[in-house]
């Protein structure tokens, strides 16, 4: 957070300085007024406005900036949308090399993601979520997950054997999960520790 002194002829005018000088607008800072204007008399021992302008501390800003910077950094050219929905704030990353954004079964874009929510949350009283996508790349996974769920569930049937997936982030365990919830003929339990969690599918006893 920056915090500067600034005067001017009047309040107005200082405040206005400030705002130039830290680029934002008013709703994002706290203004004190350190000392009135002074006209003085014929001229003589007038004095300026003096106020204090401190930059109030915004973690989506932060949190963009920070992802800004370290896809810059990865030498890749990036514009990021910002949207609220109601699981969170979503971060839409536009680029020329998505696919580099993404990664292997979106393994850098769940990185991205788990750095940006450290830098969000690193000062924040009470815990927020971003969500990172690209190309609306989270929904058209989601549906390959559910495919695969079906899919991998008619094979335990068949096969009357549990069927184990690959390990997977939480988030893609959770959807798997939920697309067979509702099956009487399987269930699903995640076994394994760490990055090695994974989902086995297991047929049910006919009765």
């Amino acid at each position: 957070m920056k915090k500067i002194t600034v005067t001017g002829r009047t309040i107005e005018e200082a405040i206005e300085q400030a705002l130039t000088q830290l680029n934002v607008t008013i709703d994002r800072v706290e203004v004190t007024v350190i000392e009135e204007a002074k006209k003085g008399f014929l001229g003589l021992g007038s004095k300026p406005a003096v106020v204090e302008v401190k930059e109030l501390y915004d973690p989506i800003e932060e949190a963009k900036t920070y992802l800004h910077s370290v896809i810059t950094n990865m030498g890749i050219s990036i514009s990021i949308e910002q949207k609220q929905e109601e699981e969170g704030t979503v971060f839409e990353l536009v680029s020329d090399k998505v696919a580099i954004l993404i990664g292997k079964r979106g393994q850098t874009l769940n990185a991205l993601e788990y750095l940006t929510n450290l830098v969000l949350n690193r000062h924040s009283k009470s815990y927020k979520r971003i969500f990172l996508d690209a190309e609306n790349y989270r929904e058209r996974r989601k549906q390959t997950l559910i495919a695969l769920a079906e899919r991998q569930a008619e094979r335990a049937i068949r096969l009357n054997r549990n069927i184990s997936l690959e390990p997977m982030p939480a988030k893609e365990r959770k959807i798997i999960h939920t697309a067979l919830q509702d099956r009487e003929e399987v269930t699903t339990n995640s076994k394994g520790e760490g990055g090695y969690r994974h989902i086995v599918i297991s047929p049910v006893a006919s009765k």
